[in-house]
């Protein structure tokens, strides 16, 4: 590549804005002008991509809508409620608590959508619990935390999964139907991890909840755990799209907080909706610096060059995947996992197409890898939030998540060399691919 083209002139711009603190957003648009003037383009173009991709797709207007009912969760008493429930079913084994971190977040998966959202909500308080009288180290509280929070989006309802349809043109339901046994998966390994490490560090065992009360436990929690099966329910009736699916899961989680548990008030509706907003902008900015520079790499014609040096190469579709892999992990590392999914995944799609792999299975193993690239050193994202909420030093939380982040790349491996574990489910309920 000519280092002096405008594309790599862009590509430099990018990586100095971001750099000097540009957020990667406005650097993707700042680096797109740029080549737009090199190249002799109309730089009105820009404006033209941002605005056409921002407001004429309906499906982006999920992702403000799962985030606002994560935000209702957590502003009422549904996480108490939950967290009661799964401390009934698992809080009686050896490292209860523990393995309570990783059902509470597969169960809360079904809500948000949000590895961070998960985190920042009921893995704060998953901290203060499992720290508490020093039952568990706080390094190893905040791996666990980190490590459970990254099943958030991989079971439905998914952000991530949204923006892969976004790029694929792949139909939402059957990704998030695709996502349901992978995090599954992911979870049953982290909590076969803990079970192991319980025996072997002699962690503490909690009082035992008696099996006459989890009746009781269950109906308290039982409107909260419905949620996730009238998202899905009215998702796969065809009773709404997926973005109104979203305003039915945040209207659901309002209702149920504010008149069902009576747990929020004014106040709390209207911190939830200004928190909601800016994670949405800060999300809606990145989009749209891909989209921009999604055309930029359009023009360049990068997705069919790379087809065609790769196809050169024969790789069959597992070998394709295991590069693909091997490359998102890498990345994952350095980038954020939103800017990977709108930049490198469509790069890599048409290959993967050309190949004969199924685009449900190709973008739930990508979300995957993007999701492990938030707790992977040394810039993972969760990492730097559990180092803020747990004040732990970043070197005892990054030797104390290695162990979770090996089962995790074990659990990806399974899901990439067994494409059934991804399309079982679609292809029950009606998929062809």
């Amino acid at each position: 590549m000519n280092p002096t083209s405008p594309f790599s002139l862009a590509v430099m711009a990018i990586v100095a804005l971001s750099l000097l603190g540009l957020p990667i957003g406005h650097a993707m648009i700042g680096g797109s002008v740029l080549y737009l003037f090199l190249a002799g383009l109309d730089m009105g173009t820009a404006a033209e991509q941002l605005l056409n991709g921002m407001y004429t797709s309906y499906v982006l207007l999920a992702i403000p809508l799962f985030i606002l009912a994560a935000e209702f969760m957590n502003s009422g008493s549904i996480m108490d409620r939950l967290l009661r429930f799964c401390n009934a079913l698992v809080g009686r084994f050896r490292g209860g608590l523990a393995h309570v971190n990783v059902v509470q977040s597969i169960i809360f998966a079904s809500m948000s959508g949000s590895a961070l959202a998960d985190a920042a909500g009921s893995g704060k308080l998953m901290q203060s619990l499992m720290t508490r009288d020093g039952k568990y180290t706080a390094s190893f509280a905040a791996a666990l935390t980190a490590a459970s929070s990254v099943i958030g989006p991989i079971i439905p309802p998914s952000i991530p999964l949204v923006l892969y349809a976004l790029v694929s043109d792949t139909s939402i339901g059957f990704l998030f139907l695709g996502g349901v046994i992978p995090g599954l998966l992911i979870g049953i390994t982290q909590m076969l991890l803990v079970a192991f490490t319980a025996r072997r560090r002699n962690f503490p065992v909690e009082k035992p909840v008696p099996l006459r009360e989890l009746p009781r436990v269950t109906w308290d929690a039982f409107p909260a755990l419905m949620m996730p099966v009238i998202l899905l329910g009215c998702l796969y009736s065809g009773v709404t799209t997926p973005t109104e699916a979203a305003a039915v899961a945040a209207a659901y989680a309002l209702l149920v907080s504010a008149f069902l548990y009576r747990s929020i008030g004014w106040r709390d509706v209207y911190g939830s909706l200004m928190t909601s907003a800016r994670i949405t902008i800060s999300i809606g900015m990145l989009i749209a610096g891909a989209m921009v520079f999604n055309y930029v790499i359009t023009v360049e014609n990068i997705p069919k060059a790379l087809s065609v040096i790769l196809k050169s190469y024969e790789l069959s579709p597992l070998t394709f995947l295991l590069l693909a892999n091997l490359l998102l992990l890498v990345l994952g590392c350095f980038l954020e996992g939103t800017t990977i999914l709108l930049i490198i995944v469509p790069v890599l799609l048409p290959t993967a197409q050309a190949l004969g792999i199924d685009p449900v299975h190709f973008g739930v193993v990508a979300v995957v890898n993007i999701m492990i690239g938030l707790v992977t050193p040394p810039y993972g994202l969760l990492l730097f939030m559990m180092v803020k909420i747990a004040e732990v030093p970043l070197k005892d939380l990054v030797r104390e998540v290695m162990p979770f982040l090996a089962v995790m790349i074990g659990a990806l491996a399974l899901i990439t060399l067994v494409p059934e574990f991804v399309l079982f489910l679609p292809r029950l309920m009606g998929y062809k691919g």
